[in-house]
């Protein structure tokens, strides 16, 4: 699944650890969310759009959608 956790992250200026003790989770977690090698859990993902101020499905999206979105 697509996320936009990166761009985010950078908008706020915080590092992944800042994050992950947000979220309580470690930083690896965070890290392996955001290159897509690991999907969250709906609650964590959840937290994690709650963390930026929006909406889940502003923050997380399918793979066809970044497809539809590139071109």
């Amino acid at each position: 699944m697509n996320n936009r956790i990166k761009v985010l992250r950078a908008e706020r200026d915080w590092s992944q650890q800042v994050l992950a003790d947000r979220l309580g989770v470690s930083r690896q977690a965070v890290n392996a969310i955001e290159r897509r090698k690991h999907d969250p859990s709906l609650q964590l993902a959840f937290n994690i759009a709650a963390q930026f101020g929006h909406q889940i499905e502003d923050v997380f999206f399918p793979e066809t959608q970044s497809n539809l979105e590139d071109g």
